[in-house]
């Protein structure tokens, strides 16, 4: 504890006086005797003096985070050591060897396996000649996720961590998806590593990721943090084991928009549960036949353009909704097994196991040869994504009185002479002139009457 504190006096004597960034960095960089960010320059360390400063720079918490880890990345790249509370300067004590290690089990401490190699860790200072200890915690735990996506290009390859060709092929990563903790940590040390790759001319391209999203939180019901304290923590598997894996896995992506925070509601669970139960009904009552429905087709190809395009965004809660949309329409018009195979399609990735089951029992894997995730994905025809037919509703001076089905997109005169053929509105226009006719196009006809004279 002693040692502890004369370390910070000395942090705080060094380099407190102007507390600013700037004046941080040139202050740091003079007492190791090194440009930190000269890559020409070995990386070092920062020593523990320096470390325990930065602790406790609370008033630029957020500028001193980011150059800490910055620091200690530089210190991950080579194998250094702290003497005292001062660095060593030059590099003529490189290379360092370090010692075989026959067990590496983490210790009681958490320390290194390292540390109980008392015979190395006890040094002579080859700077003063006094007794001093080489530092064994300087590769943190980011050192290895840092760049491991570098090494599934090229993972069987014993001369270099991945083969140019490799890596012009693979590189960059397609898409790098976490949560927000990442944007400080993981995502923070792995660009800062794949840009000193760049620059010694170790890897291709100058960032490591083609495309980065966060996901957001799910928060307990109330709209708190989930926490053991709070007692709020929701266990999936007993959401699992009550209502079934696809349940849950719809409901997490229902419930919101991907990169917001969103509450869990164990009564909205139920809601997942009843669609699932719908799809397994309709399957149930579908007729025989594998033809698709004239009817139907244009809301299983608007249906096939929607969830396309919203998985590809990460849109997943409007895709179900889509979904939701088209059981909805299949049930009112009837269905053939032909057009609920495109639900199961589109369904699959978010319910894999009803979908799986149903599409074995309708037939279609005995048909097809293949697993309902093995099939390809259905691709919309435009066309058909307009209905040849519509319904409207017909009105009297704004009574509703009857529905008319028209071919899409209907003229006015033929709109108002298959309205004037419904028996209730015939009635309801007996003696009566129509004096005006409001048309919205695809959706209803009101006719404005008064007695005739």
């Amino acid at each position: 504890m002693a040692e502890e504190r004369n370390l910070t006096r000395a942090a705080r004597k060094a380099f407190i006086s102007q507390p600013t960034l700037t004046n941080y960095i040139n202050r740091l960089e003079e007492q190791l005797g090194v440009k930190l960010f000269d890559r020409s320059v070995t990386p070092i360390e920062i020593t523990r003096a320096g470390a325990l400063y930065i602790e406790q720079m609370k008033k630029i918490q957020l500028a001193e985070t980011n150059l800490r880890n910055e620091l200690r990345i530089l210190g991950s790249m080579e194998t250094v050591f702290h003497l005292g509370i001062g660095a060593t300067r030059g590099n003529h004590w490189l290379p360092l060897l370090l010692p075989e290690v026959d067990s590496y089990e983490v210790t009681d401490t958490g320390e290194s396996p390292l540390s109980k190699m008392t015979d190395w860790v006890n040094t002579t200072c080859p700077k003063c000649g006094g007794p001093a200890q080489r530092e064994t915690d300087t590769m943190p735990q980011w050192a290895g996720s840092s760049w491991y996506f570098l090494r599934y290009m090229d993972p069987h390859n014993d001369k270099a961590f991945a083969s140019k060709e490799a890596l012009d092929y693979w590189s960059p990563v397609d898409w790098y998806n976490g949560g927000m903790e990442h944007t400080t940590l993981h995502l923070l040390y792995s660009r800062f590593w794949h840009k000193f790759l760049y620059d010694i001319g170790a890897v291709p391209t100058k960032e490591p990721y083609a495309k980065r999203t966060s996901h957001g939180m799910i928060l307990g019901e109330g709209g708190e943090k989930m926490s053991k304290s709070r007692g709020n923590v929701v266990n999936p598997n007993d959401i699992v084991d009550q209502y079934g894996a696809d349940t849950m896995r719809l409901y997490i992506m229902f419930i919101g928009d991907f990169e917001k925070a969103a509450t869990w509601s164990n009564d909205a669970v139920k809601g997942s549960k009843r669609f699932l139960d719908r799809v397994w009904n309709l399957a149930e009552s579908a007729s025989d036949s594998y033809d698709v429905t004239p009817a139907n087709e244009a809301v299983i190809h608007k249906t096939i353009k929607k969830v396309t395009e919203d998985v590809d965004s990460l849109k997943m809660n409007t895709a179900i909704a889509a979904m939701m949309t088209m059981v909805n329409e299949l049930n009112a018009n009837g269905c053939t097994r032909g057009d609920l195979k495109y639900l199961l399609l589109l369904l699959n990735p978010f319910a894999p196991h009803i979908t799986e089951e149903l599409w074995e029992n309708l037939g279609f894997a005995a048909q097809t040869g293949k697993m309902c995730c093995q099939a390809e994905w259905p691709v919309a025809d435009e066309s058909k994504t307009v209905a040849s037919t519509v319904e409207l509703a017909v009105q009297v001076n704004g009574k509703l009185k009857g529905t008319i089905s028209m071919p899409t997109d209907s003229e006015e005169k033929a709109v108002v002479d298959a309205a004037l053929a419904v028996e209730k509105v015939r009635k309801a226009t007996e003696g009566m002139q129509i004096i005006k006719t409001i048309l919205v196009k695809n959706r209803l006809v009101n006719l404005i009457v008064k007695p005739a004279k």
